[in-house]
């Protein structure tokens, strides 16, 4: 989390900022959405100035070296009206600056020193920021500045309240939220309404957490329960602890974490009898669907077997995929690019790398409207609302952004399809603008109707064939009784006694978590996320 010396920081550059906007800084700030001004032809040649914030380091799927060629791509497929009609007038070019987001606040330190740089003169596009601590600022004073921002990443559910601080944000990606929305038909589809989530916190990037967050802000405004488990994946893992959760809630498990995880985790489930079909596991994949393909459960080590069978209760949930010819060329010139690089990997293209590629056409589109009504580059909030409520032909399909700003998701369900060979497929898919669900023909699920579990008490019936006596002595039914009395009342103390031993140190690491949890909602306020992930 941020320091409190480094948030002043951050407030002293923003203000040093704004006082540094000169006069040649006439370019709409505080215009706010629908401002502005008609005063350019728009036959005239423009210089659109993007800043792209993306982190340098190359362990993010999102990173400058990976996202760039695909930036490149779309930038040259303008020049040479690859889009099927001119967009922009003749002449018109894209200087387009990097600068090091990493994944907090220097994404906004870049952004103030460089509009100091220029005399306060700003940039006409934002691209970027990727993760939720940086997008949040930067998101805030494009707002504040009237400067449009784009982005394949600030998925977030807190960035679709887009009425006042995000008002000039638009989401290229599929949000979380959206992903939500999947898992709730799909549950119709089954008729569930219960759901655990387990999923993996490292309190600092908190991918799934915000994933999972999505999943519970739309299950909870339509009335269905979740209870939510979680834990650091970069700490010894509890295994059993997990299973013992899962085991006292609810049958139909959404699960957040790497895939060796997740392995484990099902390893530990199947060990515990829970794979034959009496629960059901989904595990959320949104960034890396190629490697959970056929034989994502394989490691080449002596536990395949049993992770092939304790997948066969496990479902995937990842972007469906679309191809085209145009898809594919794009694919094999951002992977040349990529590789150029040094970095070698088997998805050179992600959703991130498509994101942003779509942002450009997207501005594009945008920026034709807006200086066909008579409107310029500098009204940012022109620009943003005519990138909100339309459908366009992205690199991989169709791209449709709703009337917030934020891009419908199309989603698939990956299920193992032949559980002697362990080979997996898609068994259902999610088309977002129509919010429909559809399974596949000729899907056999390996669970069974999983109805709400109900725990019965034990009923312990006693039977007497002795006749009854008339007699107020104690006769030997009376003593038989009160001796039986007493020792299961002996039998009930030491129970409780080991029962309260065994389990204290659970009880202790449940009440640590949820006091944890309050301190994430705190920070979570404190950034301004507006995270409303009340049972995580």
């Amino acid at each position: 989390m941020p320091s409190l010396p480094v948030l002043l920081s951050a407030s002293v550059l923003l203000g040093w900022a704004l006082l540094a906007r000169g006069a040649g800084g006439g370019d709409g700030g505080g215009a706010g959405p629908g401002g502005g001004r008609r005063e350019r032809d728009a036959s005239q040649p423009e210089t659109i100035e993007v800043l792209v914030l993306l982190p340098r380091d190359d362990a993010y799927l999102f990173s400058q070296a990976r996202v760039r060629p695909a930036i490149d791509y779309a930038l040259r497929s303008l020049e040479r009206n690859g889009t099927g009609r001119p967009l922009l007038p003749p002449g018109t070019r894209f200087q387009v600056d990097y600068e090091d987001s990493d994944c907090g606040n220097r994404a906004l330190f870049a952004l103030v020193d460089r509009v100091a740089r220029a005399q306060g003169a700003k940039p006409d596009l934002i691209l970027g920021p990727v993760c939720e601590y940086a997008a949040a600022p930067v998101a805030r004073l494009a707002s504040h500045w009237d400067l449009p921002m784009l982005s394949a990443g600030a998925l977030a559910a807190g960035f679709q309240r887009k009425d006042t601080e995000y008002s000039h944000l638009t989401r290229v990606a599929p949000a979380y939220a959206k992903m939500g929305e999947m898992m709730l038909a799909l549950f119709r589809h089954h008729h569930w309404n219960r759901a655990a989530l387990v999923y993996s916190d490292d309190r600092l990037e908190r991918n799934c957490y915000f994933t999972l967050e999505g999943v519970h802000e739309v299950f909870q405004e339509q009335g269905l329960h979740t209870s939510a488990y979680n834990f650091d994946e970069t700490k010894d893992l509890d295994l059993d602890d997990i299973v013992r959760y899962i085991q006292a809630g609810e049958r139909v498990v959404i699960m957040c974490a790497s895939g060796d995880t997740i392995r484990s985790i099902m390893l530990a489930a199947h060990r515990h009898g829970m794979t034959g079909g009496d629960y059901v596991f989904f595990n959320i994949e949104l960034f890396n669907s190629s490697s959970y393909g056929d034989g994502s459960w394989k490691r080449g080590d002596k536990h395949d077997f049993e992770a092939k069978q304790a997948y066969s209760s496990l479902q995937t949930v990842t972007l469906l995929r679309t191809v085209k010819p145009e898809f594919e060329k794009f694919s094999m010139e951002v992977k040349s690019s990529v590789e150029k690089q040094g970095l070698n990997e088997e998805d050179y293209v992600n959703m991130f790398v498509e994101g942003f590629h779509d942002a450009i056409l997207l501005y594009a589109l945008a920026l034709h409207e807006v200086l066909r009504a008579g409107y310029s580059k500098k009204d940012g909030g022109k620009i943003i609302q005519q990138t909100w409520n339309r459908t366009f032909e992205g690199i991989a399909g169709q791209v449709s952004i709703d009337a917030n700003g934020d891009r419908y998701g199309d989603f698939s369900v990956i299920g193992m399809a032949d559980v002697e060979a362990g080979t997996q497929e898609v068994i259902g898919d999610y088309f977002g603008k129509e919010g429909r669900f559809e399974m596949r023909p000729n899907v056999k699920y390996s669970w069974g109707p999983l109805k709400p579990r109900i725990d019965e008490a034990r009923i312990v019936e006693h039977t007497n064939s002795a006749p009854c006596k008339s007699s107020g002595g104690l006769e030997e039914s009376a003593v038989t009784g009160i001796v039986v009395g007493a020792l299961l009342g002996a039998g009930l103390l030491m129970a409780f006694y080991f029962f309260r031993k065994k389990y204290r140190i659970t009880i202790e690491r449940r009440n640590h978590q949820e006091e944890s949890n309050v301190g994430k909602h705190r920070e979570l306020r404190e950034d301004s996320i507006r995270s409303h992930f009340s049972v995580a």
